[in-house]
């Protein structure tokens, strides 16, 4: 699309990540128009280099991108996870989460790369998608009539509304004032691909250590048949600085031992890669014709995995709000509709925040007495079926008031 010096649309989305791009193919696929602004070249952003994660896309968020388009425009197809084992260490006892009776997966594991790939090819295609990357914002004004945002090249551009998506650092969220709880759990998550001898059979283990939670998450096999698992190993940031010293057999091994070996030999296939863990939630989600999305509004431990699937879900709520607005006419900045999302969306985010840094908590006190009283709790949750189906339902991202998007429903 062209640069031109003025341009308008019925939202400016500040940040081309996962869900900013997420939220403009949803808009998009409604028939209202997005101004996508980014700083970043795209074109470093599809390596392994730029980002070797992967990530759990739950059920509800895949059905939200294959009626978006996203899903035809991925470059590999993911690995399904059908189960979920949660274990207190290698002690004997674990907590198994399955499909429901529609066999739909409890997730699907990505890499990051093919899902920026997907959603930019998705942008690129979309008609009503104006993409503006590389851009360094000069000004954003927000007043009772319009957002407005000019960039260092003297572009002009305006909407109803601006999205802040740009991800924990938001300076979106940071000039409206917009308060925070945050603290770090002083761990670092290390992430990295293993190869193993014995196939995962689709299951995603979630292994838990006084020290942090050790992940490991199915991966398809390479076209030579070698069995692939990511790993997310979080654990307190002075062990973690030496587990990254080490050199990548000595880090295999020491990967091995915490898994129990149960999948036999490994080997490393990526470089490990690190980040900081920690906590934020805004105290709000929306300002004066301002909307956060993802990260902006909410980070949490990945423990469960929601991080990305709780932006695809503010993404999902916040295009179903503006599409029923465009419908009756409303301005799309208007407050009414923006305390629609802000009601939608806070209680939920800070639902499953509070319930993450819980099981952080509960699984970081040591000892054998709490070891013990961990493997009752799992073991009576597993006999509990109502319970335990609650649980299954929350893993899917099938609980609460899900948004059209995430049901699989065309706006």
């Amino acid at each position: 699309m062209t640069q031109e010096h003025r341009a308008s649309a019925d939202v400016i989305i500040l940040g081309g990540g996962l869900v900013g791009l997420a939220l403009a193919a949803a808009l998009d696929g409604a028939g209202l128009g997005a101004i996508v602004v980014d700083p970043a070249d795209p074109a470093t952003r599809k390596d392994v280099a730029f980002d070797g994660r992967t990530t759990a896309i739950s059920s509800s968020s895949m059905r939200m991108l294959g009626t978006t388009g996203v899903l035809d425009r991925l470059p590999e197809p993911g690995c399904p996870i059908q189960a979920i084992r949660v274990a207190d260490g290698l002690a004997p006892g674990s907590l198994t989460f399955e499909p429901g009776e529609d066999g739909e997966p409890l997730g699907v594991m990505h890499e990051n790369r093919h899902l920026r790939a997907a959603l930019l090819a998705r942008a690129e295609a979309g008609p009503r998608i104006d993409l503006r990357w590389k851009a360094e914002i000069a000004e954003v004004v927000r007043d009772d009539f319009s957002g407005r945002v000019r960039l260092a090249d003297g572009s002009e551009l305006s909407a109803p509304l601006i999205v802040g998506a740009e991800g924990r650092r938001s300076p979106s969220r940071e000039a409206a004032g917009i308060r925070m709880a945050r603290w770090s759990y002083r761990h670092t998550a290390i992430v990295s691909t293993l190869g193993h001898d014995r196939p995962h059979e689709n299951i995603a283990y979630e292994i838990f250590y006084p020290a942090g939670p050790f992940a490991l998450l199915p991966m398809n096999d390479l076209a030579d048949g070698t069995h692939r698992s990511a790993i997310v190993w979080s654990i307190g940031d002075e062990k973690a600085a030496g587990l990254l010293k080490l050199d990548d057999a000595a880090f295999a091994a020491e990967a091995q031992a915490a898994m129990g070996g149960f999948l036999g030999e490994i080997r490393l296939l990526s470089p490990r890669s690190s980040y900081p863990l920690g906590f934020h939630h805004a105290v709000r989600m929306t300002d004066r014709r301002l909307a956060l999305v993802g990260d902006a509004a909410h980070a949490i431990h990945p423990i469960a995995g929601q991080g990305v699937n709780l932006g695809f879900r503010d993404a999902a709520a916040l295009a179903e709000v503006l599409v029923d607005g465009a419908r009756l006419g409303l301005d799309l900045g208007d407050a009414q509709l923006l305390a629609r999302y802000q009601r939608w969306r806070a209680l939920d985010a800070f639902s499953v925040a509070l319930a993450t840094d819980g099981l952080t908590r509960l699984y970081g006190v040591p000892g054998k007495a709490a070891s013990a009283v961990r493997r009752f709790g799992m073991g009576l949750i597993d006999r509990l079926g109502p319970l335990k189906e609650k649980l299954n339902a929350a893993a899917r991202g099938n609980s609460g008031d899900l948004p059209r998007l995430l049901l699989g429903e065309a706006l």
